[in-house]
């Protein structure tokens, strides 16, 4: 990795930006881990020292919730910006309300007005543009279709008729061929405690270290990208300017540091409409400054908070223009503002800071919300006063998710962050190549018939002999379905390769690669969807007897079954063993297949809401499945089917091997109030064992939903009685009334654990 040297430190005397703060190699170079190490304040104690809202909070909160109604009432967006084409200086600057903001900006001149971002493809901006009764002018539109070249028309001049194929079918969904890819992280941290000036020196050494005789075309590239940078940086510079303030220097207490940082992720959001824009791992080192105005005498804690407030308002408002079509996929407008929240230092340190129960804090001053991704990277050896902190959140907003930080720690240190729902990575030293998921349930039907399409009737899959037998055998099956899983990741390595090609040519995301080091490690991130219902299917055709029902054309497009058979979910080796067998056998072959610039193929076991769209797509299957139904989301176990309690459902899910799936294992985890106890210390300290023993045997993903469903049913009904009711769905939380009804109703039939 190549080290960001500083060419003239900034000498920490007592007028300085870095006064008091101790001495360290993050003085000389860039170097976040060495600066949190050295400066960071754990913090062990309880959270007594919190305060609610201030009057200028809810006042703006107010404003926010007002807008936020007018949106609904308008159909879901309140305005766009048809005539501008977005950029990180294309609008002037947007206020709530100038007097009462300490942290300003917006994506655009005003709030709520979502931007048009024409780069990624046209014909999106087209289709949610009229989605909400709004046209795009015809000089934007023939700009981007005679004259400027998007990504994705770039992605379909490439294609092959075989992706082409997949795609239509659903066996291959979801991937960032018509909108940005999303998942890098600028460390936007970098802003705040170096300053611009410093950052655009560090790039400008880069490009001088490559002027070199011989220029391949990985060199002209990377010239190219630096200067994109270094434009990018200088624009960055000009934004923050036309709101008053230079960021060319470092942040000199604590509100800079959290605007300087806020400013670094507008600038990214203004330019990249990604699918998932995560902001890092910002509130300890925030804590630092704030430590440090507080012992000054320059910060109470009331205004401490009101800062953090008002940030996380900032984050909250966050808006991106998408179709209804998007929304079938990710649904309830997510932005995936993931932030990374405690964990635990390689030196044996906690990572939990006051600012770490400040950001959950917000949970109860501006009331529960899906934005910011709130997540808590948790370890058994986490403060017990933060572990009860958390949990106490859990249970009265659902608001959380929780990643294992003893698992992670080993593979990424100690300063990384969640790109998305539950990809680890560290921040300005990783990226990842995202790459939606492969539909590993269909493919199974794709080995039963001969890679034939059960609902189109097309050969998608080169032609394989089709399994003929009256009976299912699995020996048969599983050798026709390794066999068809090679073909679907060659295809699917093959079409990632495609996109992000095309996307580092036509939607570069400049700003975000600027705080970034010029070398970096880069991972092609795959998914697979469907997983408990193959477990459930082969399970089923091993241990019970499975016939296909055939059409006219000798597809099988449907299944009974004559006897029991173990089902994922309820901690029985037979078939969690098969689960994950899967996961390794995909894994494997992905390996198998050359990813775009050097990048490590690495799996996740997570849908989103796409649970729905999977199942649309796909025909009935040997588990009992009907055609059409929805599949579970993640790593889940089929709605219903996990039924000796919520320990035996956790312990199927944790066996499944993170190594194996390195970007991420998400389980969405529900259970009734009742069942973790009848007083509020109960519920705390039976959740926080529950998590401490889930994590301990190497679970890695943990949403966490406590509520009866009986409210969701009455939200569903009544959803004017709940505007901020928030639910973990899979990898991120949303706002259930934002759901369309057949989504919540996939959520309502998943399983509420009523006993541990």
């Amino acid at each position: 990795m190549s080290v960001m040297q500083l060419d003239a430190p900034v000498k920490p005397d007592q007028n300085s930006p870095w006064r008091f703060f101790n001495k360290g190699k993050w003085m000389t170079q860039v170097d976040l881990p060495d600066f949190l190490e050295k400066n960071l304040s754990p913090y062990e104690g309880n959270g007594d020292f919190l305060v609610g809202p201030t009057e200028q909070t809810r006042r703006l909160w107010e404003m926010i919730q007002k807008l936020s109604r007018e949106e609904r009432e308008k159909g879901g967006v309140l305005d766009i910006d048809v005539n501008t084409i977005s950029s990180i200086v294309s609008h002037a600057p947007g206020y709530l309300d100038k007097s009462l903001e300490r942290i300003v900006g917006l994506q655009t001149d005003e709030p709520f007005k979502r931007s048009i971002q024409p780069f990624g493809g046209i014909r999106m901006v087209i289709d949610s543009c009229e989605a909400y009764g709004y046209k795009l002018p015809e000089q934007m539109v023939k700009l981007f279709t005679e004259v400027r070249k998007t990504h994705n028309q770039a992605v379909f001049d490439a294609y092959t008729s075989e992706m082409r194929a997949a795609r239509k079918a659903g066996i291959i969904t979801g991937l960032p061929d018509a909108y940005g890819r999303g998942r890098i992280i600028g460390d936007y941290r970098r802003i705040a405690l170096y300053g611009v000036d410093a950052l655009i020196a560090y790039k400008q050494k880069d490009q001088l270290l490559l002027e070199i005789d011989e220029l391949s075309d990985s060199t002209i590239r990377a010239r190219e990208e630096l200067s994109e940078q270094l434009r990018s940086l200088q624009e960055l510079k000009k934004m923050a300017r036309s709101y008053g303030h230079d960021i060319g220097l470092p942040a000199r207490n604590a509100t800079e540091a959290v605007q300087w940082t806020y400013y670094g992720y507008l600038a990214a959001i203004k330019e990249q409409n990604g699918a998932a824009m995560s902001l890092g791992r910002v509130s300890s080192f925030l804590d630092i400054y704030i430590e440090r105005d507080l012992k000054e005498g320059a910060l109470t804690e009331e205004q401490a908070q009101e800062l953090v407030d008002h940030f996380i308002m900032k984050l909250r408002i966050v808006k991106f223009l998408r179709t209804p079509e998007y929304n079938e996929l990710f649904s309830g407008d997510p932005t995936w503002v993931t932030e990374a929240i405690g964990g635990m230092s390689l030196n044996g340190a906690t990572r939990v800071t006051r600012n770490s129960f400040r950001f959950l804090q917000t949970l109860y001053n501006l009331g529960p919300a899906p934005e910011p991704n709130l997540t808590v990277l948790w370890s058994t050896r986490l403060p017990q006063n933060f572990k009860e902190f958390c949990a106490k959140v859990s249970i009265e907003t659902s608001s959380i998710q929780y990643e294992n930080d003893d698992l992670m720690r080993p593979h990424y240190g100690d300063d990384y962050g969640i790109a998305c729902c539950v990809s680890a990575m560290r921040i300005g030293k990783q990226m990842q190549f995202f790459g939606a998921r492969a539909n590993l349930a269909k493919a199974l039907l794709y080995a039963i018939n001969g890679g034939t399409d059960e609902k189109l009737g097309l050969q998608v899959a080169p032609v394989f002999a089709p399994v003929t037998s009256e009976v299912l055998e699995y020996n048969e099956v599983m050798q026709r379905y390794d066999q068809m899983l090679e073909w679907l990741a060659r295809l699917y390595m093959n079409t990632l390769n495609v996109i992000h090609y095309m996307h580092d040519k036509y939607s570069y995301e400049r700003l975000e690669m600027a705080l970034h080091d010029r070398e970096i490690f880069r991972t092609m991130a795959c998914g697979i969807a469907g997983l408990s219902v193959v477990a459930d299917s082969l399970s089923a055709i091993k241990h019970a007897k499975v016939t296909p029902v055939r059409n006219d054309n000798g597809i099988a497009v449907d299944f009974t079954i004559d006897g029991d058979y173990p089902q994922y979910g309820n901690n029985d080796e037979r078939v969690d063993s098969i689960a994950s067998g899967i996961v390794e056998l995909f894994m494997n072959k992905l390996r198998k297949h050359k990813a775009y610039r050097g990048a490590v193929p690495t799996m996740s076991v997570l849908t989103i809401t796409s649970n729905v769209v999977y199942g649309k797509k796909t025909g009935a299957t040997p588990d009992g499945r009907k055609a059409g139904e929805p599949f579970a989301p993640g790593a889940n176990p089929m709605h219903g089917r996990d039924k000796k309690g919520a320990l035996a459902s956790l312990n199927s899910v944790s066996k499944l091997p993170y190594e194996h799936a390195l970007d991420g294992i998400s389980n969405t985890f529900s259970i009734i109030p009742k069942a973790l106890g009848r007083e509020m210390s109960d519920r705390k300290r039976n959740l926080v064992a529950l998590m401490d023993g889930y994590f301990g045997r190497m679970g890695h993903h943990l949403n966490v939903n406590v509520f009866d469903r009986e409210q969701l049913l009455d939200a569903m009904e009544h959803p004017e009685k709940y505007p901020q009711l928030t639910i973990r769905v899979s990898g991120y939380a949303v706002n259930f009334t934002k759901l369309s009804r057949e989504q919540q109703l996939d959520v309502i039939n998943r399983t509420f654990h009523s006993k541990v």
